[in-house]
């Protein structure tokens, strides 16, 4: 479950992490004070992710920004459990955060022990007004390793409902987990709104670490210019 107080997340990256355009040459991310990377991960879909922690947060909480061609898209938090804590999505300028007492909290331990895991949880936004997420995710066995980074594959299926209780969207598919860092990482999905269709293949090509060879970036490698498998507009 990789996608998605208030501005605050935003607000310490805009001010102290923006990655510039590709355009403008910028090679690398600058992340805020306090803050420190593990990993840098390309993917196939024109993004480049950075996993990081920073001081003052609680114990096991992961913070994780997206970069595309034009900057940052996304940044996000997650607990240890992999709960959607906080959210800024740049596109639409609107952020998210986690209801107090979530009906079904994700749990990254129960998808681990159990196999499988199911959710309902609400989060709340002073520009959209609450979304509900409900699903599952579910381990196939299916593992993987990429540059020495083990992954297990997970099936998955989520549907978001707005404020008047109606759906927005569904998405089912595949994603891979880190049971060593505790995180999701995109994988395949197949998107449907009450109007549209569209795939998206956000699948990790490669991973970089500290002290390597395009860690950082501020460049994504891999997809880019190339027409998503959709019919009509984006999530």
């Amino acid at each position: 479950m990789t996608r998605p107080p208030r501005l605050a997340i935003a607000a310490v990256l805009l001010a102290g992490g923006t990655a510039a355009p590709a355009a403008a040459q910028v090679e690398t991310f600058s992340l805020p004070e306090g803050c420190e990377a593990f990993v840098t991960v390309q993917l196939k879909s024109c993004t480049v992710q950075h996993a990081f922690t920073c001081e003052g947060d609680p114990e096991g909480y992961i913070r994780r920004v997206d970069l595309g061609e034009e900057g940052m898209e996304y940044a996000g938090m997650i607990d240890r459990e992999t709960q959607w804590i906080e959210s800024f999505h740049v596109s639409t300028q609107h952020s998210e955060s986690l209801e107090a007492a979530p009906a079904d909290p994700a749990s990254f331990s129960e998808l681990v022990s159990a196999g499988e895991d199911s959710f309902d949880f609400i989060t709340e936004s002073d520009e959209i007004g609450e979304t509900r997420y409900v699903g599952r995710d579910a381990l196939t066995g299916v593992v993987e390793t990429i540059d020495g980074v083990t992954l297990h594959q997970t099936e998955y299926d989520i549907t978001a409902y707005g404020p008047d209780g109606s759906e927005e969207w569904r998405a089912t598919g595949n994603e891979w987990i880190s049971k060593e860092w505790r995180m999701f990482l995109s994988g395949t999905s197949h998107i449907e709104t009450p109007t549209e269709a569209w795939d998206v293949d956000d699948s990790p090509v490669e991973f970089m670490f500290p002290g390597e060879p395009g860690f950082l970036s501020a460049n994504p490698k891999f997809g880019c210019g190339a027409l998503m498998s959709k019919s009509g507009g984006q999530q």
